[in-house]
C-alpha cells in the first residue's frame, strides 16, 4: 500500500489522476508509476514531449550495457544512482517532467524499473491514441502483404471499432510449425498447426 500511494505521488507537484481521464488501467508498481507520470505530463500538455524523452532513454539504456548495470545494480546507493541519471538528462534536452520523474525514480530505488516504466507509459499512450497492439506469431517471417490481409480482417471484425488503429508486428517462432497465433488486447485466435495437434492427440488420448 504504502509503494503504491509512493507511486501514485511520483514526482513533485504532480496532479491526481482524478483529474485527468486515463486511457487506460495499469497494474504493478510500473503502471502506477506510469500513470502518475501521463497524469502530470497531461495537465502540462506535454505527453508527446515526456513520450519522446522515454524513447531517447529507453534507446540509451537498451544500448549502453553499463548504464543499464548501473540502474539496475541494487549495491549502487540511491544519492549516488540520482547523480548519474541526472548526468545523463543534462547531456540531452529533455522536459523538466521528465528530469523531475528520474529525480523521483532514484530517490525511492526504482531505477531497476526504468524500461517497465517507459513500456507502460507507452501503452497509455497508445491507448491514449486508440490504437491497439497486435502481435501475429507465425513460423515464418510474413511478407508486407500477408500482414496487411491478416490486418484487414482484423480491422473488419467486431472485435475492433472505427476509432481504433491497428499496431501490427509479425513474431517469428518455429514451434507452431505452421498457421498463425494472433494476439490483440485481451484476445487471443490461436490457428497454429501445433494446437490443431495438440488437439487432435487429446481427442485420441480421451
Amino acid at each position: 500500500m504504502f509503494a503504491a500511494r509512493r507511486a501514485l505521488q511520483a514526482t513533485r507537484g504532480y496532479a491526481t489522476s482524478a483529474n485527468v481521464q486515463v486511457p487506460a488501467v495499469l497494474h504493478g508498481i510500473e503502471g502506477r508509476y506510469a500513470t502518475a507520470l501521463y497524469t502530470a505530463a497531461a495537465k502540462k500538455q506535454a505527453l508527446d514531449a515526456v513520450e519522446t524523452d522515454l524513447k531517447q532513454v529507453k534507446r540509451v539504456v537498451e544500448k549502453d550495457s553499463k548504464l543499464r548495470e548501473f540502474l539496475e545494480n541494487p549495491t549502487i546507493n540511491r544519492i549516488e544512482k540520482k547523480a548519474g541519471v541526472q548526468q545523463l538528462l543534462a547531456a540531452g534536452k529533455y522536459n523538466d517532467l521528465t528530469k523531475n520523474f528520474f529525480d523521483t525514480l532514484a530517490e525511492n530505488g526504482r531505477l531497476y524499473d526504468t524500461v517497465k516504466i517507459i513500456n507502460s507509459y507507452g501503452s497509455l499512450m497508445s491507448a491514449y491514441r486508440g490504437e491497439v497492439q497486435v502481435t501475429i506469431t507465425s513460423a515464418k517471417e510474413l511478407d508486407a502483404k500477408e500482414v496487411a490481409k491478416v490486418k484487414g480482417y482484423l480491422q473488419k471484425s467486431s472485435f475492433v471499432t472505427a476509432k481504433q488503429t491497428l499496431v501490427v508486428s509479425n513474431k517469428v517462432n518455429p514451434s507452431i510449425l505452421g498457421g498463425l497465433v494472433v494476439e490483440f488486447g485481451d484476445k487471443t485466435i490461436d490457428l497454429s498447426v501445433s494446437s490443431k495437434i495438440n488437439k487432435l492427440n487429446q481427442l485420441l488420448q480421451g
